[in-house]
């Protein structure tokens, strides 16, 4: 069966295997139609299929009316960035993100530069269901031009942020290895880090757009990576995901710095030079919550999705947010999951705070995540949630995104998947071992109701 996932974020799928030509069409068609008219801009990471890709989305978009900025391979928050800073009326990320070779996909921006809101993407869906969709005639058809200028642009901007001190940065000559996962950061990271003085060891900064090994930056596909910062002599390890929108630190010992620890870090960056309110999703660690608490800021939570953690910026101001999963957003620059960003403010903490990393890590309050998920058979998830949300009517909940119960000692938040029956459990604690044992509790639980 053709596998292709539709979400608010756009549409992903295996390339000859449900994201084919006439489902691009199709989407990009409903999108240029959502815009209706101006610039549309356009850039993609590196994976092999994404010239196929780009051609069909920019043939689209021209055919609709649109004009296009073609900006190349880049990162996702540079697309994003270009739509902000050049007043465009929409832009499309082609990238699959941490998906695996096979997998493209097509992230599409409102004018904003951030992905599209709920209500934007019904109206699209909408658009796409009413099936009658048109091409403009000979004479209005748009124009694509390529705008290399997009990723230098969003670099200098990253290093003029307010918070950094490129001279000190600079003069600390900070030691480095950066793995890019041959992805879209080999285009920019080995330059940004040269721009911040550093020595840089290079690994996976081929731009080949073929990943050596499985690209989502987690633990377990960086053993390569840790070893090579551990035997380098190195302040840390930078890795990326392949759309660059993902930050993932190593210590300079070799071990994992934690996901959840780069947002963690950055809150307590910015906190340190400017007071604000902070936003993060609801499966993010309470550290964020104690960084916040600590400094007299107040914190908050989205549902999970950088749409949402948008949304919520917005309402409450917050000046840093992001999510676990290494994702910082700052404001002062974009709405958007930035790597480039996390990667200056990282460094100018680092530079300030005086220690290592992994000092820098154990000033961080420290909490452990377990996840676990549940396969439902024959049962409803929405059922499970409701009798979940019944049971533990009287402790503190969350009904925005599944069901999140923060107790004194610890959380569990439950969510649905969208793509398959089960139930994904997150819970964190202060040690590991609690989190993994309040795990297999909130499972055997959920199991117990069918």
């Amino acid at each position: 069966m053709p596998t292709l996932m539709v979400s608010i974020s756009g549409i992903r799928g295996l390339v000859g295997d449900g994201l084919d030509p006439e489902v691009l069409v199709k989407y990009t068609s409903a999108f240029a139609d959502l815009i209706g008219e101006g610039t549309v801009v356009v850039g993609r990471d590196a994976r092999i299929t994404g010239e196929m890709v780009k051609n069909i989305v920019i043939g689209t978009l021209t055919a609709k009316g649109l004009n296009v900025l073609d900006i190349g391979i880049t990162p996702t928050p540079t697309v994003q960035y270009t739509v902000k800073t050049l007043k465009a009326a929409g832009g499309i990320a082609i990238s699959a993100s941490h998906n695996p070779n096979e997998w493209n996909a097509l992230k599409f921006m409102n004018n904003t530069g951030q992905f599209l809101s709920p209500e934007q993407y019904k109206q699209m869906i909408a658009l796409l269901q009413k099936d009658e969709s048109k091409f403009v005639d000979w004479q209005k058809v748009g124009q694509a031009k390529e705008y290399p200028q997009g990723l230098k642009k969003h670099m200098q901007d990253v290093l003029s942020l307010k918070y950094i001190d490129l001279k000190a940065i600079r003069k600390r000559k900070f030691k480095v290895v950066a793995d890019c996962v041959n992805g879209a950061g080999a285009y920019i990271i080995p330059e940004l880090l040269a721009e911040l003085g550093c020595e840089v060891i290079q690994t996976g900064c081929e731009k080949t757009g073929i990943f050596p090994r499985l690209p989502e930056p987690l633990p377990e596909n960086l053993t390569a990576t840790m070893k090579l910062v551990k035997e380098s002599d190195v302040d840390l390890g930078i890795v990326v995901d392949p759309d660059v929108d993902r930050l993932v630190l190593i210590t300079e010992k070799g071990e994992p710095f934690g996901e959840e620890n780069t947002i963690a870090q950055a809150v307590q960056f910015v906190l340190s030079k400017e007071k604000g309110s902070v936003c993060v999703n609801l499966s993010t660690t309470r550290a964020v919550d104690d960084i916040a608490k600590t400094n007299g800021c107040e914190s908050f939570r989205s549902p999970v999705g950088e749409a949402n953690v948008v949304k919520k910026m917005k309402e409450t101001g917050a000046i840093i947010g992001g999510e676990g999963s290494g994702g910082v957003i700052l404001p002062a620059l974009h709405y958007g999951r930035d790597a480039l960003v996390g990667i200056a403010l990282t460094l100018q903490h680092l530079l300030e705070f005086g220690g290592t990393i992994t000092e820098l890590k154990n000033s961080i309050p420290k909490y452990f995540i377990a996840k676990k998920k549940a396969a439902l058979q024959g049962v409803q998830p929405d059922d499970i949630l409701k009798k979940l949300a019944k049971e533990f009517q009287n402790e503190k909940i969350n009904q925005e995104d599944g069901l999140k119960i923060d107790f004194e000692d610890h959380w569990v938040h439950f969510r649905k998947s969208n793509t398959e029956p089960i139930i994904r459990i997150v819970t964190e604690a202060k040690e590991l071992k609690t989190a993994e044992e309040l795990s297999e509790k909130y499972f055997a639980k959920i199991k117990s109701y069918f």
